[in-house]
Formats: structure tokens, C-alpha cells, sequence
């Protein structure tokens, strides 16, 4: 399979390590078309793709993936060959901005088009992925598509009235978990530990709690009242969270990430 990408910025980038995080997907079978900044060129050093920078070549390609920014989709769109558009390879956009509708006004109803927000996990292969397609599209071209993110972590196909906050949950949030690990291992530093070691213990408590919360089922309350034992140290720590508006905080952040 090969695979060609349009955009090596942050999560242009992000998706290309993850595809090639599995070992199935091998360096060369990955193109990435260059921009006007060496990004592209400078991640090839690193990780042996290939440079695109003839479109015809695209008739080689079995999935084209755009991951640029919002204002770069259609122009690329309207830029494809007509031999390479003939051959109708399926084409994702992961900018959160350009709506399937935006992308069929360019090439027609019947192209196999999908809208995806993935978040920067998907560059370990542990991605959270929302995704959306045509509604005429070809169960095959759909299952392709699905078959060939699959590397990059889990995929969730939702309406694309829903990538909104779908992203906001999957994709915002790392930074949000990315803080929280600062601040516990600012507290397990403030009471002595070493901060790579406390860094790693909130890592490691992360990692399982959501291993556990996902193969359990158990609802997220059922397990933080496992946890917490009549006048222990964690219903002391919850008493303190919940004064200090923890829950709240949270979803007011999601919030904010909806307002434009």
C-alpha cells in the first residue's frame, strides 16, 4: 500500500510516524508532497520517506491523506491531475475546517472522500481518531480507508456534525493530560522525589487506570469510589479537587474549545 501525504506540520508529521510506528508500513511505500518550508525535507532525513514532487505521480498512490491547513485543502484539491483523479483513490482530510460538502462542490458527489480528526497520539499508534464519510461513498473504498488508519490507533465513525467536539475531547485533550502530568510531578518533586521518576509514576498510573477503565466497563465513578475508603487520603484529595472546581474546570475547558 502506498501512501501519499499532502502537509508535514504538526499533525502531518504526527500521522506519517505513526503510520510508519507499524511494521507493516514501510518508509518507502510513504510520499509526502513538499511545501514552501524545508518541513518536509527535514523529516525525510529522518525517517526515509519519500519526496513527492511530481502530482502524476499520485497514480501510484492507493490513499492520498491532507494535512495541511484549512485554507491549503481545496486549492490541492483542484490542483490532482485528471489521470490521478480518474483512478479515484480515496482521499482524507484531517483539517478540521473543510466539511465533506466543501470537498465534493470540488470534485464531485461521487468521489470517495473522508473528513478525520485525529489527535497526536496516532504517532505511537495509540491515536483516538473521529471520522466521517460520503454518504454515497462505496462500502469497499470505506473499508480501505478504515483498514489503513487502523495502525495509527483506534477509529471512531461519527456524523460529521460530531467531529467537532469529538476532536475537542480526543484531540485538545492531550494538552490537558500533558499539564496534568506536569502538575503531579511538580507535587511528587515537592515532597522529594526525582521529577523524571515522578513524571514516569504518573505515566505508568495514566496508562493503567485507562487500561483498566477500558477493559472493566466499570463507570469512571464505580472505580474512583474503589479507590477511596471512608477518611482515607484519596477522598481527601477528591474533597479537594471538588472545592477547587476540578470537574468544572474540565468541562469548561472543553467548552472553550468549541467557541470560535
Amino acid at each position: 500500500m502506498k501512501i501519499a501525504f499532502f502537509g508535514a506540520g504538526q499533525i502531518g508529521s504526527a500521522l506519517i510516524k505513526g503510520m510508519l510506528h507499524d511494521d507493516k508500513v514501510a518508509a518507502l511505500d510513504i510520499y509526502v508532497k513538499a511545501g514552501h518550508s524545508q518541513t518536509a525535507e527535514n523529516l525525510q532525513k529522518e525517517l526515509g520517506f519519500k519526496l513527492l514532487t511530481d502530482l502524476s505521480d499520485l497514480t501510484a498512490m492507493d490513499l492520498l491523506i491532507i494535512a495541511t491547513n484549512n485554507s491549503s485543502v481545496l486549492p490541492i484539491l483542484k490542483s490532482l491531475p485528471q489521470t490521478v483523479l480518474a483512478k479515484n483513490i480515496p482521499i482524507v482530510s484531517v483539517a478540521g475546517g473543510v466539511t465533506l460538502s466543501d470537498m465534493k462542490a470540488v470534485l464531485g458527489t461521487d468521489y470517495p472522500f473522508a473528513h478525520c480528526i485525529p489527535n497526536t497520539p496516532v504517532q505511537v499508534g495509540a491515536g483516538v481518531l473521529g471520522i466521517s464519510f460520503t454518504k454515497n461513498i462505496k462500502q469497499e473504498a470505506k473499508e480501505f480507508i478504515l483498514k489503513s488508519l487502523a495502525p495509527l490507533g483506534s477509529v471512531y465513525e461519527v456524523p460529521e456534525t460530531d467531529l467537532e467536539i469529538v476532536g475537542s475531547i480526543a484531540g485538545c485533550t492531550p494538552a490537558f493530560v500533558a499539564m496534568f502530568i506536569e502538575s503531579l510531578g511538580d507535587a511528587g518533586v515537592l515532597h522529594g522525589l526525582k521529577r523524571e521518576l515522578a513524571y514516569e509514576l504518573v505515566e505508568q498510573m495514566l496508562q493503567g487506570t485507562a487500561k483498566l477503565a477500558i477493559e472493566s466497563k466499570i463507570h469512571p465513578a464505580a472505580l474512583k469510589d474503589g479507590v477511596t475508603s471512608p477518611g482515607g487520603s484519596t477522598i481527601r484529595g477528591v474533597a479537594a479537587l471538588e472545592a477547587n472546581n476540578f470537574r468544572h474546570a474540565l468541562i469548561a475547558a472543553i467548552d472553550a474549545t468549541m467557541s470560535e
